[in-house]
């Protein structure tokens, strides 16, 4: 069935005037629709190049590359003319989403899609999306209101970001606790903007670049959609670690959301090891770095780690210093300040920018440094809340109180030490205090990036206008500036010039301060250049150029492989596959069956013939009775091989009276149930045991849930119980540990899937078998062990079974051929 979307902002008909809003030009960026389906069947048989769940029944005439830009908001300001009541639109040039656009090449096209700022009426909503999009670009997403006040003042800012954070729903009072309708508004509101995606999407030629917290699940619907969608997310917030992370209900579904795009950005190397970790503990999902890139195996995929902080736009905040306007303003507040040492700090009021924090330490500063009272002061420019709720209270009330009692304690006529500006404040104003003052403090207790400092250095830099107004000439060694940032947030490994402090150590960030504003002039130019020379190269420009390149390189890696989705709703994901595999078909193994006259039938015990899961191993009446049926056939050979002990194995299977089993991965071999039991090797010398086991024993009492395993062939340390990451190190370490002690001995050291095992070196021989027939569990690596012993040139492991109980089915149906 198909299933066209919803209604099209691209084909929407103006019936009669277009109201108060002005004619333009009709060009239209090509429909696409889209057919969600079912793969019912991994069926070989069926055209090679059919890879989606969906495609478009219009392709694109236009050639043009696009990036399709994703964001909670779009890079607008809307407002309405009071007298026309015309709804007016401009450019935010301060939005981060509009400033990327410089780095991608002139020939590229941007779209954007987001919610406005201002509420529409939804009788004006197509008017104003037809007029946006053909203006601007831009595709508005109209929430409800009851669902955008549950998504973003709810789920996100009750529980996401809070979290992100570092904060836990400890109580009532502290944090939100989890609310299954906000999660599904959230849920609602990613669904929503996905059908906007949908609607101007040309899935073989766009790429589509998710930003932030907001968007998280976004990928899945999007993916759903189009399994070759080219997807790429980036997390402007903090990613917490793996012990805060897995305390959200929801934490799989929006882990599981974020694999599906082909690469995840992260603004430092911490947020994307405890999203890596995340994956490993929560997934049970490994991760490696090749060639400098990381990547995560995710059903065949490898989804791509990109570790980059965003920059600022050099050329708007430039142009900004050098307006007239700008200096006048720079004049003014060096009069106001005549003969102070001025702090600056520009944050966001929000409960994790620790402002107070700042404020104490000012006072401290000022306690302990009587000589700096009357000389130093901090201007605070305090942002509007981005948020609501009784927590913004709760930190405006006690910002103002600190502010206030620093101010009555150490302040006089004509002095305040702190200035508190709480509003907003214009660009121009911030780049005039950010001119002026000798030392910039941002100590947020958790950011994701926080671009402050970079802005303050470009404008320390200054323009030739700034210059004439401060007194400075020309020169870059006459530019000085100096940052106290908290080791927190996420500009703070890039800013290796500045005073990084523990915002929380009150006293040291006050050192800090008096640190900053004493230390010599010829340093502060030091570590002035420094800054400016990264903050300049590192701009949004590079930071954009460099995803754009991983993200096209990701990508190109997927269209190799051929790609089918399974599962539902957020559980969904794609399964990527190669080339040449197949489903393995039931009718073309009957009919090499019936063809042959002598069969080699291999059966993996553990994970084929019995789940992986089934606490009781011993195998099933039916089993057995299957078995049994195909071991008696002259014409087969049958063999249960297993990596357990040949005492097990002979006890479940001694009904079978003509059953092979092959025990300890071959190592021990019996070909019926009153054969003897023949070994692969001549007589071994197992003293190497006493050398592997003294350090398997050690490394088992140092990793709290490892084992040994005692095998009459192998020695095997088992790690699946232990910490993920700390078994995974210790089993590395353990591998080389032993390789170096037993180098000398007839044994092989190899690592598999939570083991190490030492086992001795194997001998070949080869049988003459016209069908072999291995079923295995592909997590399982003994057939690897056992073509070592059975060599044939038929053996293939290109096919799959959907399920374990298939496994029965087709053994019931080779029988039944048979029988008829």
């Amino acid at each position: 069935m198909l299933s066209r979307s919803c209604a099209n902002l691209l084909n929407l008909v103006s019936s009669g005037a277009v109201g108060d809003l002005p004619k333009i030009g009709r060009t239209r960026l090509p429909r696409v629709m889209t057919v969600p389906g079912i793969i019912s069947d991994f069926d070989g048989d069926e055209d090679e190049g059919r890879s989606e769940c969906g495609g478009s029944d219009a392709v694109s005439s236009t050639v043009q590359e696009r990036r399709i830009i994703v964001a909670n908001q779009l890079p607008l300001q809307a407002q309405r003319d009071p007298e026309s009541k015309k709804w007016c639109f401009e450019w935010d040039k301060d939005a981060l989403v509009l400033q990327l656009k410089d780095g991608f090449s002139p020939d590229v096209e941007v779209v954007y899609v987001g919610c406005l700022k201002a509420e529409i009426d939804p009788s004006e909503q197509d008017e104003v999306a037809q007029f946006l999009l053909e203006k601007y670009r831009c595709v508005p997403t109209f929430l409800p209101v009851e669902i955008q006040n549950k998504f973003y003042h709810g789920f996100c800012k009750q529980h996401l970001w809070p979290l992100f954070h570092y904060m836990l729903p400890i109580s009532p009072n502290h944090g939100a606790r989890f609310d299954r309708a906000l999660w599904q508004a959230y849920v609602s509101a990613n669904k929503i903007f996905a059908d906007k995606v949908m609607e101007v999407i040309n899935p073989d030629e766009d790429y589509v670049w998710v930003h932030d917290y907001h968007l998280m699940v976004l990928p899945t619907f999007l993916r759903k959609r189009f399994n070759r969608v080219k997807l790429g997310f980036f997390l402007h917030s903090p990613f917490p670690s793996s012990e805060i992370y897995r305390t959200l209900p929801v934490r799989e579904e929006i882990l599981r959301a974020l694999l599906n795009s082909d690469l995840i950005g992260f603004q430092t190397f911490d947020y994307a090891r405890h999203f890596l970790s995340c994956c490993s503990r929560m997934l049970g999902l490994d991760y490696e770095s090749k060639r400098g890139y990381i990547g995560l195996e995710y059903y065949g995929r490898t989804v791509s780690i990109k570790i980059l902080p965003v920059g600022i736009h050099m050329g708007q905040l430039e142009t900004v210093l050098s307006l007239s306007e700008t200096a006048k303003k720079v004049q003014k507040l060096k009069e106001q300040f005549e003969g102070k040492t001025v702090i600056i700090g520009v944050d966001d009021m929000d409960m994790f920018k620790g402002i107070s924090l700042k404020f104490l330490a000012m006072g401290q500063l000022l306690e302990q440094h009587p000589q700096l009272r009357g000389r130093v002061v901090l201007v605070q420019i305090a942002n509007p809340a981005r948020s609501r709720g009784k927590d913004v209270q709760e930190v405006q009330a006690e910002t103002h109180l600190i502010a206030n009692l620093i101010n009555e304690k150490y302040g006089k006529e004509g002095y305040e030490p702190i200035v508190f500006i709480n509003g907003p404040v214009s660009t121009l104003e911030k780049a005039a205090f950010y001119a002026i003052s000798e030392c910039c403090v941002v100590n947020a207790v958790r950011d994701g990036m926080n671009l402050v400092p970079y802005k303050y250095t470009v404008c320390r830099q200054g323009s030739p206008l700034l210059g004439k107004v401060l007194g400075i000439d020309g020169s870059n060694t006459s530019r000085k500036s100096i940052i106290v940032v908290s080791e927190f947030i996420g500009c703070s490994p890039s800013l290796s010039g500045a005073i990084r402090v523990n915002p929380w150590n009150i006293d040291a960030v006050s050192d800090a301060m008096n640190l900053a504003i004493t230390m010599p002039e010829p340093e502060k130019q030091l570590r002035h250049e420094k800054h400016y020379k990264y903050v300049s190269s590192h701009d949004v420009a590079y930071w954009v150029r460099s995803f754009d390149q991983d993200l096209e390189r990701a990508c190109r890696e997927h269209f190799l492989r051929r790609c089918w989705g399974i599962g539902f709703g957020l559980s969904f994901r794609v399964v990527a596959l190669g080339p040449n595999f197949r489903k393995l078909s039931v009718e073309h193994i009957v009919s090499a069956y019936k063809r042959t006259n002598s069969r080699l039938i291999l059966l993996d015990y553990d994970g084929t013939v019995m789940p992986q899961a089934s606490v009781d191993k011993t195998p099933s009446n039916e089993v057995i009775s299957v078995l049994n049926s195909l071991s008696s056939d002259p014409k087969n050979v049958v063999f249960i091989v297993s990596g357990r002990g040949k005492d097990s194995l002979s006890k479940w299977f001694s009904p079978c009276e003509k059953l092979g089993i092959s025990a300890e991965h071959g190592y021990f071999t019996r070909w019926s149930r009153d054969s003897p039991w023949e070994s692969c090797l001549l007589p071994t010398d197992f003293n190497w045991k006493n050398i592997a086991e003294p350090v398997m024993e050690l490394y088992t009492e140092t990793t709290d849930g490892s084992s040994i395993e005692h095998k009459e062939s192998a020695l095997v340390w088992h790690h699946q119980e232990a910490d993920p990451d700390f078994g995974s190190c210790q089993a590395k370490e353990l591998l080389d540990h032993l390789e170096n002690v037993l180098a000398n001995e007839p044994v092989v050291v190899k690592r598999g899937q939570h083991i190490v095992e030492v086992k001795p070196q194997v001998m070949r021989c080869s049988l003459p078998f016209l069908l072999t027939l291995c079923l295995a569990n592909p997590s399982a690596k003994l057939f690897a062990y056992l073509c070592t012993h059975f060599i044939c040139n038929c053996m293939s492991f290109e096919y799959h079974l959907d399920h374990l109980n298939l496994f029965l089915n087709l053994q019931r149906t080779l029988l039944s051929s048979i029988s008829n």
